[in-house]
């Protein structure tokens, strides 16, 4: 059985920092990546919030960027405590550890519910919305199994297989991820089922403010979340261009480990996952298949460290200057490129190349793509 205790690293916030870290990650043209790059070239939270009018307008923004203020955070924190949440911070012990590791790893969760949840490596199971009375039967077995053997079930609280699966690991422990604000569930049918969740041994978690209802670019962004918890997703029923698919995508891009359960090829709802078996997926016909091919991992302390950190000291470096600017955006088009290749193409340092590009985010004239790539803004 996993023993998911050794994962629990990282170091606390203050308050104050917890302020700070709220006040930066909602600010104007500030994600997840974004606010880790302005930590490592500004030491702070708070250095950052500074830097952030100064940095924005050397990156060629039109108008003042809108930084989040002390009241705005606090408000939010406020709201969090009157829905019995808190906000855990990426290096922060209850944060999920695997998390951690995803790029664009959200910096702050709003989190309900039983914490321990997060202190176990966690099996990620998603599927259908309109499931099959086998495939719902099917996840949640596979969530039963998965809890008895010191997982937790980590879904995004949807219909069908969603809800098969959080259902069936109420007792030994499930995290819900939601798309919207954690007042703001969806489906509304799965309020109740959401409140069991969180009176009893598991969480439910998301990265948008409170009072946001969740749009459909929104679970796009909660299905990474999903699985980057998770060590390993397994797929039940899935349609051609389901958002389990993203989910199982997205899991093979971050390196976990991706199950599909084969169906019938005359049910719709199951070429999506038949087409996963073609892709290389792990066939699932049962749940040892989830608990043998994961219990190495499970066994392995693969997610400690890289964690978001406040340094002591800021680093001393120059600024570029506007031909160094000029020079990395006529070298950007609307074609995503490493930055590793900017860097060769333009023959800037590294340092002056990633402090352009971060002007250039703030600015929102640069738009960031998965694997790290980045391209210019159309408008350019």
């Amino acid at each position: 059985m996993p023993d998911g205790s050794a994962r629990r690293t990282g170091i606390a916030l203050t308050e104050r920092q917890r302020i700070a870290w709220l006040r930066l990650i909602r600010s104007d043209n500030v994600g997840p990546a974004t606010f880790r790059d302005l930590i490592n070239h500004c030491g702070t939270a708070e250095n950052a919030i500074a830097a952030l009018p100064e940095l924005s307008a050397r990156g060629g923004a039109m108008r003042a960027i809108r930084i989040a203020s002390e009241a705005e955070a606090e408000r939010e924190l406020e709201a969090a405590q009157r829905h019995g949440a808190r906000f855990i911070g990426i290096g922060e012990p209850d944060y999920p550890q695997a998390l951690r590791q995803i790029d664009g790893a959200p910096p702050l969760l709003a989190a309900k519910g039983n914490l321990d949840a997060t202190a176990h490596p966690s099996v990620g199971i998603v599927g259908s919305r309109n499931a099959s009375i086998a495939g719902a039967k099917f996840a949640a077995m596979i969530a039963r199994d998965c809890g008895r053997a010191g997982y937790t079930i980590t879904s995004g609280l949807a219909r069908g297989i969603d809800t098969a699966a959080h259902r069936a690991s109420l007792e030994a422990g499930t995290i819900a991820v939601l798309a919207g604000g954690l007042d703001q569930p969806y489906p509304p049918e799965n309020i109740p089922l959401l409140e069991e969740i969180t009176d009893g041994a598991g969480l439910a978690v998301s990265e948008m403010p409170f009072g946001w209802e969740p749009r459909a670019r929104d679970f796009p962004r909660r299905n990474r979340l999903i699985s980057g918890i998770s060590l390993g997703v397994v797929v039940v029923e899935a349609a051609e261009r389901s958002g389990s698919l993203i989910t199982a995508r997205l899991a093979t891009e971050t390196g976990r480990l991706v199950f599909a359960v084969p169906g019938s090829p005359l049910d719709p709802r199951c070429h999506g996952t038949n087409g996963l078996l073609k892709q290389g997926a792990i066939v699932t016909t049962g749940s040892a298949d989830v608990i043998e091919a994961l219990a190495p991992l499970s066994q392995l302390d693969l997610f400690s460290g890289s964690v978001v950190e406040e340094p002591e000291k800021i680093a001393d470096m120059l600024p570029p200057d506007d031909d160094d600017r000029a020079r990395l955006v006529s070298a950007l088009g609307p074609t995503p490129v490493e930055v590793d290749d900017i860097i060769r193409h333009t023959g800037l340092p590294p340092s002056s190349v990633y402090l352009i590009l971060l002007e250039l985010d703030l600015a929102g004239r640069l738009h960031r793509h998965a694997g790290g790539l980045v391209s210019l803004s159309m408008q350019e």
